[in-house]
């Protein structure tokens, strides 16, 4: 058979204008930091500095809380729904239309494939801004009490794995409630959340209902604690998710946290194999397996392990890692050196456990930050690389003989974000997944979001709901809302 290569196919970078240098978005307008601090905000495929962006302080994050506070009270939380509704109908309209600059500038600052911020992450960005204006003005509707207020101002701090879309699934369902907004995003990728903040310029938002304050953990801390912030939404870490818990321990403040996750993808002997392979990829090494609910332990029924690895290596010899602006590249570039490191260390320690590393042939650019799609055969339980989260391109697989050990294993994680059935069994299916005690369970598919629908985990992946009716219920209280 001939070996058909691909041509290089490389979005234009022309589409997006990047100045070199952004402020903070504060009362409608950009503004410097009150301490002049800055910080770079890197390409991660090539190193290259993409801005230089003002870095939030106490004394920014107060004037932002105030200008939220402000906005509340005299506009936003005054406005009829059918008013708010227009102007996130007029955002997610925005977003639409300027999909391509903002998928070309979630692939330069974060470096995952424009193939997936083109197809999956702008759109349902627009979706999730659409979805929620149609709420605005039918929240007595919703199932949480027949006179919903909203909270006040929410403190938001997102990771940067999904940097847009973070941003979406929690300010789209804040706004459409009432409330108004101060929002950390990554400290590794900030570019797209000044984005937004020129879109709610456009839209003419009224100003103080969405700030944007970039920084690093400590302008989250100083959003998590600040005293006048009603409400606390956290994406990131079980670590800082912990921290954050106990900080607001004993305070008004409402708090959701979406933490980490190491999701079990398990396959019985009766599964389709090319489609819970092609579930496989997708669910490890989609967006480098930067993903909180990534499938990053495969547990294989024994009797087609064999079959079931086999067909899994031949399809990651086709995987293509490389420029993420190409549109025929599958895995990009890794977030940070930061990560890189972690995700180096922890593989480096599960092969001096004993597990198996295969990766495919592969050439790694030389500049930026690159790690080849990786799978550890041999693993057990006991291995740190099936216990701990990687946030990267690794799976760990192993295997079980009965529909209970399956279970059993699955549910041996500190974590309970999400998890994933292959079989064609529907009773099965339903079976098993009563049985995992994970937020989201997949059935032959994975990684699928709907707007329309509740997302969230059990015990250290967090608490509270976002996306759907259940996403509005963290934002409202009322005279007969529990």
């Amino acid at each position: 058979m001939p070996t058909f290569e691909y041509a290089p196919a490389p979005e234009s970078r022309a589409v997006v204008d990047i100045r070199p240098w952004y402020g903070l978005f504060i009362d409608g307008g950009f503004v410097e930091s009150a301490e002049g601090d800055a910080f770079k905000s890197v390409n991660p495929a090539s190193e290259e500095v993409l801005a230089e962006v003002a870095e939030a302080g106490a004394a920014d994050v107060d004037a932002a809380v105030r200008a939220a506070r402000s906005a509340y009270q005299t506009v936003w939380g005054r406005m009829p729904g059918r008013e708010r509704a227009k102007y996130l109908f007029r955002i997610a309209r925005i977003i639409a239309e300027r999909s391509r600059e903002l998928a070309v500038l979630e692939s330069l600052d974060n470096g995952k494939p424009i193939r997936e911020s083109r197809d999956v992450d702008i759109p349902q960005v627009a979706a999730h801004f659409f979805y929620y204006a149609g709420w605005a003005d039918k929240l007595g509707y919703a199932g949480f009490g027949g006179d919903p207020r909203p909270v006040g101002v929410a403190g938001q701090v997102i990771p940067w794995n999904f940097p847009l879309l973070m941003l979406a699934w929690k300010i789209a369902p804040a706004l459409a409630c009432g409330n108004t907004v101060v929002l950390k995003p990554g400290e590794t990728t900030p570019l797209s959340a000044l984005r937004f903040a020129e879109i709610c310029q456009q839209a003419d938002l009224p100003a103080g209902v969405v700030n944007i304050v970039p920084g690093a953990g400590a302008t989250g801390a100083a959003v998590v604690n600040h005293a006048d912030v009603d409400k606390v939404a956290f994406t990131g870490s079980t670590e800082v998710g912990r921290q954050i818990a106990a900080s607001v321990a004993g305070t008004r403040k409402r708090v959701t946290l979406e933490l980490g996750g190491k999701a079990a993808n398990i396959v019985f002997d009766d599964a389709p194999i090319d489609q819970a392979v092609e579930g496989i990829v997708n669910g490890i090494f989609f967006n480098q397996g930067h993903v909180c609910c990534a499938g990053s332990r495969l547990l294989v029924q024994e009797s087609v392990y064999d079959e079931v690895l086999a067909s899994l290596k031949r399809r990651m010899a086709t995987l293509r890692v490389g420029d993420p602006l190409d549109k025929n590249t599958d895995i990009g570039a890794i977030n940070s050196s930061a990560q890189l490191e972690r995700i180096r260390t922890l593989s480096d320690i599960g092969a001096a456990e004993g597990a198996e590393p295969w990766s495919p042939p592969c050439e790694l650019p030389e500049r930026g930050y690159w790690f080849a799609p990786t799978i550890f055969t041999g693993v057990t339980q006991a291995h740190r690389i099936a216990r701990e989260e990687i946030f990267g391109p690794v799976l760990s697989v192993l295997t079980f003989r009965t529909p209970a050990e399956a279970v059993e294993k699955a549910n041996n994680t500190p974590y309970g974000l999400s998890a994933g059935i292959w079989t064609e069994k529907g009773s099965r299916i339903l079976s098993v997944a009563d049985k995992l005690r994970a937020g989201v369970v997949w059935a032959n598919t994975f990684n699928k979001f709907d707007p329309t629908s509740p997302f969230g985990g059990y015990k250290e992946s967090g608490y509270g709901r976002e996306g759907g009716r259940h996403g509005l219920e963290a934002y409202l209280s009322g005279a007969d809302h529990a």
